[in-house]
């Protein structure tokens, strides 16, 4: 891995049986994070930013099955402190550089009525906030230990505005909600739409990314980082006491998670700011996870893709099918399937897809449906429905990949497992193996429908465990990995930096079926995207769904141009072209902010940010000399205030603005849009409007005197 590392160890303090309260400062003073054991030998931590209370005292503590619990009892009988100020690089990025600045404090408890048994609780407190976790040595009287449930407290200051999910143990495709702490239970129904395979939590509980705001103007983030051999953690909520306490997702016996020491538990994260940009910012969760043990990384790149996809979900333009039976199974003849005419993952039709990316600079295409079993799955709990080998009679799969390769565009594969995971993993090497035979070097997974093995959760222990098992087998075949209907990602992209993106959201597919809400993305970057990157799958420039007279009446709750903003806004090393190359064809101009956009980047700057409101960032493209911004807002038009000081100073540049037009809306005239060229420096700063559920795109690039002839200034 490109991973330098100048780490500065400042001190190390061990003071062993210590006083039963200690304390330590974020590198900036702004932090201040106290640990002490409460009554009964209770551990109990609190928070401040600024003299603030972000999380008031919250004990902290585990439930063991058929064994004494890590609740009280407690002794400090061990106390170290260091102070860690270093410097990496990831494999792709926001950032080309990031730094890893904390101080850190690990406390050792012990049990004197049970045989003096003891754990640590690891504290490192950055500037932008707090990550902790349990740990489990080896020792005679710990080795092998069942979770009945975790207690992590997180007692919150005040009745915060908070922009949460429900609690769901299999799927975390719902649309936000936004109301205080207290009216989450008022609201929990109307919140828990139907989706396929959920599993609702029966206490009132959220998922995490956790984002609330408090009255004084505290931004709080609530999540976990380095999800390993454990649950996933919902956070269960007493809106009465305004507190959260964390919810592990239970396995087909009730148990949260099994143990072996030496061993820990991910980290639980906190990060805090009394300034929006700066949770966007924070890189917190990533410098939590370990670094990649991958030797060799140069095959992991950023991709750029089309794909026979959208049309899928435009009212039943073409189907993932071939055929029109039901109940096949992998042993019959497909060949003696009726086609049902729609089949939209044909060799010829690859082919057209094939020629739209090597014309206009695609890096790959996805083809999904070319497998048999798409007749018969969802919904079905089935073991058997794909074999990831077996193609369809009309899909050529050895002369798809010799017409990409000539011309020069890479296919990406998809794995739809419809749930079962077992299926999966025994047939995961063929299936790689086939993919370096034809030539795939990405997959989509997905995972829609009910766990198998059965009664196992999609963030339960046994599929996490799974999800990472994906990665790593795949690395071993120099393959990239695109998970959907996975888990929430915790910051693993940088352990195994070829788990590229995640869905893992309500992401944009959602507008060719329910529909999602104007502020939905304006929330996303503050939740989901706090855990990695996310394929969002924007650019969906065909806002009105029935243009396919299919009798649909769904629109897309955007303009155009909030479309090619999302590929600023919403990061992935891995970004797609969502619509049909019809709608490209149609409007051009727009499109070429799309083939100009890059998918990695030397810097990112956060220039102003609200949840729920609003989002305005300028990235810096990877090694280039070119950049990129992107503004959204809610269903309210606004004035975004973009400064171009990011810029290099004594220097000119030309901006293209890709703006909506004065009389466009997300409901009314979305494809109306200007594009425009101005000059811009370090020093200007530009009043841009975005419409209702609008947008801004902006690309820079380094001007010429020729090229600036007749341009305006800013």
């Amino acid at each position: 891995m490109r991973n330098h590392l100048h780490a500065i160890f400042l001190f190390i303090c061990i003071v062993p049986f210590l006083a039963q309260a200690q304390e330590i400062n974020s590198p900036n003073k702004n932090l201040v994070l106290k640990f002490e054991l409460a009554a009964n030998g209770v551990p109990s931590y609190q928070l401040y930013y600024k003299g603030k209370y972000v999380i008031k005292p919250s004990t902290l503590g585990l439930e063991i099955k058929d064994a004494p619990s890590f609740m009280d009892g407690f002794s400090i009988t061990n106390s170290e402190q260091k102070s860690v100020d270093e410097f990496w690089n990831p494999v792709m990025g926001e950032e080309k550089t990031i730094r890893n600045n904390y101080n850190e404090l690990v406390v050792t408890l012990a049990q004197a009525k049970n045989k003096n048994r003891y754990i640590r609780i690891r504290f490192r407190l950055f500037n932008d906030g707090l990550g902790f976790r349990y740990e489990f040595p080896k020792q005679d009287d710990l080795k092998y230990f069942v979770i009945k449930e975790e207690h992590t407290e997180f007692q919150l200051a005040g009745n915060h505005k908070i922009f949460w999910i429900p609690g769901d143990y299999d799927t975390n495709e719902y649309a936000y909600t936004t109301s205080k702490i207290s009216e989450i239970p008022s609201r929990m129904k109307k919140a828990t739409v139907v989706i396929n395979a959920q599993q609702p939590i029966k206490e009132i509980a959220v998922q995490t990314p956790s984002m609330m705001k408090s009255n004084d103007g505290l931004y709080i983030n609530i999540h976990e980082a380095a999800l390993i051999n454990y649950p996933a953690m919902s956070l269960q909520v007493d809106a009465a006491t305004l507190k959260m306490t964390s919810h592990l997702t239970p396995d087909a016996l009730g148990n949260k998670g099994y143990m072996q020491t030496d061993t820990q538990t991910p980290w639980r994260t906190i990060v805090v700011s009394d300034k929006a940009t700066e949770i966007l910012a924070s890189k917190l969760i990533l410098n939590l996870n370990e670094p990649s043990a991958y030797k060799d990384v140069s095959w992991i790149k950023p991709v750029k893709y089309i794909g026979i996809w959208w049309e899928y979900f435009v009212a039943g333009k073409s189907t993932w099918a071939y055929g029109k039976e039901n109940n096949v199974k992998l042993s019959d003849d497909f060949t003696k399937l009726t086609p049902n005419g729609r089949h939209g993952a044909t060799t010829e039709h690859a082919k057209k897809y094939i020629d739209f990316a090597s014309a206009n600079g695609f890096d790959a295409i996805l083809i999904e449906g070319w497998n048999v079993g798409w007749e018969d799955w969802v919904g079905n709990w089935k073991e058997e429905v794909f074999d990831f080998v077996t193609a369809y009679p009309d899909f050529d799969v050895k002369a798809v990949h010799e017409y990409a390769a000539a011309k020069k565009v890479k296919i990406i594969m998809h794995h739809e497992t419809s749930g079962a995971a077992t299926n999966y993993e025994r047939r995961l090497d063929r299936a790689f193996e086939f993919m370096n035979a034809n030539g795939y070097d990405a997959v989509k997974t997905g995972y829609v429908g009910q766990i198998i093995p059965r009664g196992e959760h999609h963030d339960g222990q046994w599929m996490v465990n799974h999800y990472i098992h994906v990665a790593e087998r795949a690395a071993d075949y120099k393959i990239m990995v695109d998970s959907h209907e996975a888990v929430r990602p915790t910051g693993l992209n940088r352990t195994y930096p070829n788990w590229i993106a995640q869905e893992s959201a309500r992401g944009n597919e959602f507008e060719a079926m329910a529909g999602l809400n104007p502020d939905h993305t304006t929330i996303l970057p503050f939740t989901r995207l706090m855990g990695g990157p996310m394929d969002f799958t924007p650019g969906i420039f065909q806002t009105d769904l029935t243009y396919y007279k299919t009798g649909g009446n769904q629109r897309v709750n955007t303009t155009l141009i909030k479309q090619l903003a999302y590929y600023v806004t919403m990061y992935s090393p891995l970004q797609m072209a969502a619509d049909i190359p019809d709608n490209y064809n149609r409007f051009p101009d727009a499109f070429q902010f799309i083939k100009d956009v890059a998918v990695d980047w030397d810097n990112s700057y956060i220039l102003e940010a609200e949840p729920g409101d609003y989002i305005t960032i300028a990235r810096k493209a990877k090694e280039k000399v070119a950049w990129f911004v992107g503004g959204i807002t809610d269903e309210n038009g606004r004035t975004a205030t973009i400064a171009f000081d990011f810029l290099p100073t004594g220097k000119k540049y030309i901006a293209t603005i890709y703006a909506d037009a004065k009389d466009a809306s997300w409901n009314v005239k979305p494809q109306n849009y200007t594009v425009s060229k101005v000059i811009v420096t370090s020093k200007s700063i530009l009043k841009q409007y975005l419409a209702p559920g609008g947008g801004v795109a902006i690309s820079i690039k380094e001007a010429t005197d020729s090229k600036m002839k007749g341009l305006k200034k800013i």
